[in-house]
């Protein structure tokens, strides 16, 4: 029987036979001692199941669940149970899963019922606990293309049906427990045994599903609500009833029907819509407000969002006056640095608050000021800045990552501001159990961005984003909560125009890079939207932002 040579972490290489099963060297003692729980694994930089078999020369490391990849398995198992119990609860019921929440999922049952009755979340719970404690193997299959179409529409599970029909593999990869089949959209854990962190919790009109966070992932934290972003996810999902698109399987049906570019328009005016209504907001504080700052995490479509909404300031008769934060960063010997002892831009003690605060108050007051000039090749201010009044009529836009921080502008009474927060937050599932996460939305804009209008390729932007959540979860998600106004930046189409100026990107990182897995992970998630040509997309949508072509200047 043919041999291969498995490398462990250690550096210890095992010659075994052709094809055997990654679970099978668990056994290992450098593995028992690992302080986490092992999901899954690298095979050659590549996620898989613990079942994968091995069949070339490989190097091997365990996925354990306080890593990126190790949360996300767990959290898409956890998942896979709940499904398997209200399957066989409530067999008749549809369990559709919404956005995140904290470290939750939000769900609901698509059967017009308005809330989720205690009893029978309880029921739900008990059946997972009971799941768990068998400790049933999470198996993965493949099934051809026919087979797994035709067993999905007798499931009844359009969504699942439709996203396969716009696929054309030969074989399709599934994972089945319980009694229960679904599509494989990644590697599970390899038995119920290791789901035993979770709590079902009431949230009307749905319920959540809670999990560990990644930083503690054998414990639940403390609940944080976030009604803010909740009303933002059920406006838009309101916005998807109006588009007739709650899936990619939808999505991708458009296209198909040459009805992709109608799409496209009422998306945009829905947009366009939520702006105005926030510059009518801001209008009747009109007496009060002198400035609006705009916040939101990275890729989110910040600075169109600027530009759009001052043009709906004009139509209700304000005369907008942008000013850019970055314009106030301090010179580098000022700036401070992070544990790594790099400079960290990302932080408020960045930023020059003593001037921007007497800034403010001056402009307020009709005064002239010099606005700074940074010079970031040099890493300080030029000599001389522009001049600024604010004219009679004047409010100020300011846009910026710690625009909802009141420590940004202390000396600024709250009356006379209005913050908004600004985020991509699709309202798209792939399917009924599989959701499209707001983060791998943001992250395919940034890596088409980099690449487009920085100079960087996607490997780079790879490497950095885990830095750039660091900064978010620091210095922007804290303060959601703040804000006046809430601006959804995601478009339901965007991902099919992103997929055609992602995939070649992302097919530079090879296996020898520590950012391949991520981007396996995200070729994956893009093989499921079926392409939407560019020329489609208006010039002053927030989607030119990361493409280009806008009729904006940035």
């Amino acid at each position: 029987m043919q041999e291969i040579t498995v490398r462990l972490p250690s550096g210890k290489t095992l010659a075994v036979p052709y094809g055997t099963r990654v679970s099978e060297l668990l056994g290992e003692k450098e593995f028992a001692d690992t302080p986490f729980p092992i999901v899954a694994a690298l095979v050659n930089n590549e996620p898989t199941s613990l079942s994968f078999k091995i069949e070339v020369n490989s190097e091997l490391k365990p996925v354990t669940v306080e890593t990126d990849q190790g949360a996300r398995i767990y959290r898409r198992s956890l998942c896979f149970l709940l499904t398997i119990a209200v399957r066989q609860l409530f067999p008749d019921r549809r369990l559709v899963i919404g956005h995140s929440l904290g470290d939750s999922y939000f769900y609901h049952f698509d059967d017009g019922s308005r809330s989720v009755d205690r009893a029978d979340l309880d029921r739900i719970a008990s059946r997972m606990r009971e799941i768990v404690r068998q400790d049933l193997p999470i198996c993965r299959g493949v099934v051809s293309y026919p087979e797994a179409v035709d067993y999905f529409r007798r499931e009844g599970l359009q969504a699942t049906e439709l996203l396969l029909r716009y696929r054309n593999d030969s074989k399709i990869a599934v994972y089945e427990c319980g009694g229960l089949t679904d599509l494989s959209h990644g590697p599970l854990a390899p038995s119920t045994g290791l789901l035993s962190v979770f709590s079902v919790e009431p949230y009307p009109p749905g319920f959540l599903l809670r999990y560990p966070a990644q930083r503690e992932p054998l414990a639940l934290s403390a609940f944080e609500d976030n009604p803010v972003l909740f009303a933002v996810y059920q406006e838009y999902k309101t916005w998807g009833k109006i588009l007739n698109v709650h899936c990619v399987g939808n999505l991708n049906e458009l296209g198909s029907r040459k009805g992709a570019q109608e799409f496209i328009r009422i998306a945009e005016a829905l947009h366009d819509k939520k702006i105005a209504e926030i510059a009518d907001q801001i209008q009747e504080r009109r007496a009060e407000v002198k400035a609006v700052l705009i916040a939101g995490p990275s890729s989110s479509g910040k600075t169109t969002f600027a530009k759009k909404l001052a043009i709906q300031l004009r139509v209700n008769g304000f005369d907008p006056v942008p000013i850019s934060l970055d314009d106030y960063f301090l010179s580098r010997e000022r700036t401070p640095r992070d544990a790594s002892g790099e400079y960290d831009f990302e932080a408020l003690e960045a930023i020059d608050i003593e001037l921007l605060n007497r800034h403010l108050l001056e402009l307020f007051r009709g005064e002239t000021v010099e606005v700074p000039d940074f010079d970031f090749k040099r890493g300080d201010r030029r000599s001389r800045g522009r001049t600024l009044r604010l004219p009679d009529r004047g409010i100020l836009v300011i846009e910026g990552i710690h625009g909802l921080n009141d420590r940004l502008t202390p000396l600024v009474t709250r009356s006379q501001k209005h913050t908004v927060y600004v985020s991509a937050l699709t309202q798209l599932n792939l399917d009924d159990h599989h959701r499209v996460s707001t983060t791998d939305n943001r992250l395919i804009r940034r890596i088409v961005r980099d690449y487009n209008f920085r100079g960087y390729d996607a490997l780079t932007t790879l490497a950095r984003w885990p830095s750039v959540r660091r900064g978010e979860d620091r210095n922007i998600f804290p303060f959601q909560n703040n804000a006046d106004s809430a601006f959804n930046s995601a478009l339901d189409y965007e991902l099919a125009v992103l997929k055609t100026y992602a995939e070649p990107l992302l097919r530079t990182v090879k296996p020898v890079h520590a950012e391949y897995p991520e981007a396996v992970h995200l070729l994956a998630f893009l093989a499921n939207f079926a392409p939407i040509p560019a020329t489609y997309v208006p010039d002053d949508s927030i989607l030119r932002e990361f493409i280009g072509n806008s009729a904006f200047k940035y």
